[in-house]
């Protein structure tokens, strides 16, 4: 597995499994936790994708739930896979341990398709951009707000890559993100430029939702980024399931249920009719710039 992917998604499908083998065969997590000698809160965590797992741990589960010892052995080959580390890792407290997971799905995903209503999503922002939001937030020294920069920085090369292949980035933004002023005019144009720039590449779409739209569906959901999978194994075996993520000031969700992704899919449809069309969001993007300058 490239080292940029890491270990999440054979982590998350080999949590899904676990929970899967353990559900059909009738055993409670405290019942799970006793036979095992577990803590209740470490096998949630292993089955919730959180952490490597010892193939040590997977035998002594897939002995417990009457798994085959075919798939055992599969699941087995997983657990050796969660040991991988991305590349984020080399950043310690830069990325901290809840947005971990989504450092990895995002750098796995074939799709990523974000809506954001306050502020350049990350992985379009500009150095200038990132480092007036993050000096407005938590006091860092000056290397440490280095760091958290670079990590930004980083993850924007995974819309260049060659292998594995870039993911596809579709991107709306509201006509207020453009608006608000980021560390002043001078930051504010530049980074308006590089989503021109950006927008430019041939997996990348960005959007305007403009205020004369009125209200609309993001308006409820709120800040969201939908995370899509490519196949896995050859295309031999199914894609991860995909992923929304939220996140607020302390953490995040990982919606992934069938009734919640639909929902989500609804409001991104809704989101996709009232958006401008890519060459008119272009012009907006100038025409705000533009006024930026002048200011």
């Amino acid at each position: 597995m490239p080292e940029d992917i890491g270990s999440t998604v054979p982590r998350r499908q080999l949590g899904r499994l676990l929970r899967q083998f353990r559900n059909e065969a009738g055993v409670t997590l405290d019942a799970a936790a006793e036979a095992l000698e577990y803590s209740r809160q470490k096998i949630w965590r292993l089955e919730c994708g959180q952490g490597s797992v010892r193939v040590l741990d997977v035998k002594a589960m897939c002995e417990l739930y009457g798994v085959s010892p075919e798939m055992t052995e599969a699941m087995r080959g997983l657990a050796t896979e969660t040991k991988s580390k991305g590349w984020w890792h080399a950043y310690g407290d830069a990325v901290p341990n809840w947005f971990e997971l989504y450092v990895g799905l995002e750098s796995a995903a074939s799709r990523l398709r974000g809506f954001d209503e306050s502020l350049i999503p990350g992985i379009l922002q500009t150095k200038g951009y990132a480092d007036a939001l993050i000096r407005r937030g938590r006091i860092l020294s000056d290397e440490e707000r280095e760091r958290a920069v670079q990590v930004r920085l980083q993850r924007q090369a995974l819309l260049v890559r060659r292998l594995p292949p870039a993911p596809r980035l579709e991107s709306v933004l509201s006509e207020a993100v453009l608006r608000r002023k980021v560390g002043g005019p001078n930051v504010m144009t530049a980074q308006l430029d590089h989503l021109l720039r950006v927008s430019e590449l041939p997996n990348v779409s960005v959007r305007v939702l403009p205020l004369a739209a009125g209200p609309h569906p993001g308006a409820v959901a709120g800040t969201v980024m939908i995370l899509d999978f490519p196949p896995t194994k050859g295309g031999r075996a199914a894609p991860e399931p995909s992923v929304v993520y939220s996140e607020s000031l302390t953490g995040a969700l990982y919606l992934d249920k069938p009734d919640e992704l639909a929902a989500y899919e609804r409001v991104w449809g809704g989101l996709d009719a009232m958006a401008l069309g890519e060459a008119e969001s272009k012009d907006m993007i100038k025409r705000i710039s533009g006024e930026m300058r002048h200011d």
